[in-house]
């Protein structure tokens, strides 16, 4: 039976995780969140729109969709190849912004905030029963930071070793509003999601059911 309340109502710590991993509970606000859902459903209807990625002939649970550059496996480009060829909708700028942001408040290293320049996002719905393998984000071409929000529905995100799928790994709980950012010793860490946890999302944040995830990459790729 899950909690009479999101899980933005209990008490949980946040900080370093582990050496280049950040967790900040509640970091976005729930103005925010609202905000942010109702550009979900924007993107929604744009060039490229939510889909079930192929990793090996096999569809993901996850939909996703792309801002900036379009993601498929092993591989970043303009167009979305793998789906007709459409071109992938541009970045937007306040995501920059954002994520600039959430590198300078949870690392407290404003050179290396500043320096952040993702140009990529992609953006994941999970229903109820989608779940995310072990995996690496290792299709970028420069050491950035990875920048994670949720917006929705609770999830329990496995955060793994840097060598293999296989434990150690630790399970955390991220709940609508939260942060987490993988750099540094961390930023290869294999990393998944096991888990949904219904009916644990903020009213306010008018998702309905499920949870967004939205990913900010600095690809080190040039556009042709």
């Amino acid at each position: 039976m899950e909690s009479l309340f999101d899980d933005s109502a209990l008490a949980r710590a946040g900080g370093i995780v582990r050496p280049g991993v950040w967790h900040l509970p509640g970091w976005l606000s729930p103005a925010a969140q609202e905000w942010i859902v109702a550009r979900f459903f924007q993107w929604g209807h744009g060039p490229v729109p939510p889909h079930r990625t192929h990793i090996n002939g096999h569809p993901m649970s996850v939909q996703s969709l792309s801002l900036g550059w379009h993601w498929s496996p092993n591989r970043y480009s303009k167009t979305a190849d793998d789906l007709g060829g459409a071109p992938v909708a541009p970045m937007e700028q306040w995501l920059v912004r954002l994520g600039q942001n959430a590198v300078a408040e949870a690392t407290g290293d404003a050179q290396r905030a500043a320096a952040y320049l993702p140009d990529a996002a992609i953006v994941n719905f999970y229903d109820h029963q989608a779940t995310m393998g072990m995996h690496q984000d290792a299709d970028e071409r420069i050491n950035a930071p990875v920048v994670s929000l949720s917006i929705g529905d609770s999830a329990t995100f496995r955060l793994g070793n840097t060598e293999n799928r296989n434990r150690p790994w630790q399970d955390l709980r991220l709940a609508s509003g939260d942060l987490l950012i993988f750099d540094g010793p961390a930023r290869f860490a294999y990393h998944g999601v096991t888990r949904i946890h219904p009916s644990t999302a903020p009213a306010g944040c008018h998702l309905g059911a499920g949870r967004i995830n939205i990913t900010l990459r600095q690809t080190g790729l040039q556009a042709i």
